[in-house]
C-alpha cells in the first residue's frame, strides 16, 4: 500500500549537521548538509 506524501514527509527523520551533530532548520528549498554556523565559519 502507498503511503500518502503528507506520512511520508512527516516521518523523514531530522536532517543533523556533519560539522557539530546540530539539527539543521530546512528551508523546502535548501540542499544544504552544514548548519549555517558551520558554513559561515567555512567562508570566513
Amino acid at each position: 500500500m502507498l503511503q500518502s506524501p503528507v506520512e511520508f514527509f512527516r516521518n523523514m527523520p531530522e536532517k543533523i549537521c556533519p560539522e557539530c551533530g546540530e539539527c539543521i532548520e530546512d528551508q523546502a528549498e535548501s540542499y544544504l548538509l552544514e548548519c549555517d554556523r558551520c558554513l559561515s565559519k567555512r567562508y570566513e
